[in-house]
């Protein structure tokens, strides 16, 4: 059972860069002829369709457990003190403030976050960094699964 879910797909305008960047690899390829120039888009536009994708396939979900960032699935036992980020700190804990030895979700067109200290540096690392366009709504359910 899933309290809370959120997917940070990619925006829209990253499937037009998918289009042009396929049409420009067609164009590159005109001079070996209209076939290649056809084939070069069509793989072009499959293989950074795909990447663009997976980018945005990342999610972040809590359980009554747990909450699964990306890959990682972190015990809420293990989560501290949850600051929420807005776009000026979130760019700043993303760059300068950085802990080498964080766990971070990052997604740079999300403009915001949440940062959550980790008890006893569970699995080596301080804090956890999740890129969110809810960080409100995501630090209420934390605080909520907490009790």
């Amino acid at each position: 059972m899933h309290i809370y879910e959120e997917r940070l797909s990619v925006p829209r305008s990253w499937w037009g860069l998918v289009a042009l960047g396929g049409l420009g690899l067609g164009v590159g390829a005109m001079p070996f002829g209209l076939l290649a120039a056809v084939i070069a888009a069509a793989i072009g536009i499959a293989v950074s369709a795909v990447l663009v994708h997976l980018h945005g396939s990342v999610r972040i979900l809590v359980t009554p457990g747990h909450l699964v960032v990306g890959k990682r699935t972190i015990p809420i036992e293990a989560l501290g003190v949850t600051e929420i980020l807005d776009e000026r700190e979130a760019f700043e804990w993303r760059t300068v403030r950085a802990n080498p030895y964080a766990l971070l979700l990052l997604r740079s067109y999300v403009p915001t976050a949440l940062r959550i200290e980790l008890r006893n540096a569970w699995g080596g690392a301080p804090y956890v960094y999740v890129s969110t366009r809810q960080p409100m709504n995501l630090a209420a359910v934390l605080a909520f699964t907490r009790g």
